[in-house]
């Protein structure tokens, strides 16, 4: 009795995963071919002419190839961030892990606080310009990888968990420093769980919206996502190269899980169970 259940409820989690994920993306895709008027209707019919060179270089072209800096900027918050969340996070996790003292509840403390306490927008823009660093790129680093830390701190600390405390001692019996103990030992056996970060912050970061949008405005810091701002209005919108740039700003991440999803789902798990 329980086969058919379970093949039931595969199915069913097939069509709603068709009907959440590939049918917008489907509709994004067929919109992106077509032109201004046809585009307007927001049907998910086939276009008549295909325009996808058409669309693509208008797209690029807007307003001084913004896109291409856009781009440029997405990719250096992205890999700024994600750096320093995964030598942070790792440090800080190794550290509550390994060396529990006194503080560590309080470091467990924030650590949660920092998950479950919504951001303040005001406050930190003005904390921000009191640093000089309202604007910048390298302010909205350090804000991304302030949301993202105390997920990066967890993972981490649950991986580390996983590793055997034998093999810390051996590398300090043979005369490892503090530093070459994490960066040489314990550090490339994280390998699982820094692709799980990489590939899951990459994603969050680089899809980023609202933060951009609070702390770095402005068209020279432009980021991918604030580009869609360029083919919308109140009184008109160009939904052709509208969906054009949603199109080319999904392809990135789309590859990106594509090719890392079994590294995702083995660094998610591999904390679960203590050996």
């Amino acid at each position: 009795m329980r086969r058919p259940v379970h093949i039931w409820g595969g199915i069913l989690a097939i069509l709603v995963s068709i009907v959440v994920f590939i049918v917008p993306f489907f509709f994004i895709v067929v919109n992106a071919l077509k032109d201004r008027r046809e585009s307007s209707l927001r049907s998910i019919a086939p276009p008549t002419a295909w325009h996808f060179f058409d669309n693509l270089v208008e797209v690029i072209q807007t307003r001084d190839y913004m896109l291409v800096t856009a781009f440029i900027n997405s990719i250096i918050l992205t890999v700024g961030s994600v750096v320093l969340l995964v030598v942070l996070g790792a440090m800080v996790g190794f550290v509550l892990q390994r060396r529990p003292s006194r503080w560590t509840s309080l470091v467990n403390f924030f650590v949660l606080a920092g998950l479950i306490i919504p951001p303040a927008v005001v406050p930190t823009i003005w904390v921000l310009q009191g640093l000089g660093m309202f604007k910048t790129l390298h302010g909205l680093i350090l804000i991304e990888v302030a949301y993202g830390l105390s997920f990066s701190v967890l993972l981490f600390r649950s991986f580390i968990a996983t590793v055997p405390r034998e093999l810390d001692e051996a590398a300090i019996i043979d005369g490892a420093g503090p530093f070459k103990l994490f960066f040489g030992i314990v550090l490339p056996l994280l390998r699982p769980v820094v692709v799980t970060l990489i590939v899951t912050q990459s994603v969050a970061i680089f899809n980023d919206f609202t933060n951009p949008l609070y702390y770095l405005p402005g068209n020279k810091n432009v980021t991918l996502q604030l580009t869609l701002f360029n083919f919308q209005s109140q009184f008109n919108t160009s939904y052709n190269l509208l969906f054009m740039n949603i199109l080319l700003i999904t392809i990135p991440p789309l590859i990106v899980y594509i090719f890392f999803n079994r590294q995702i789902v083995a660094g998610l798990t591999a904390g679960a169970v203590k050996g």
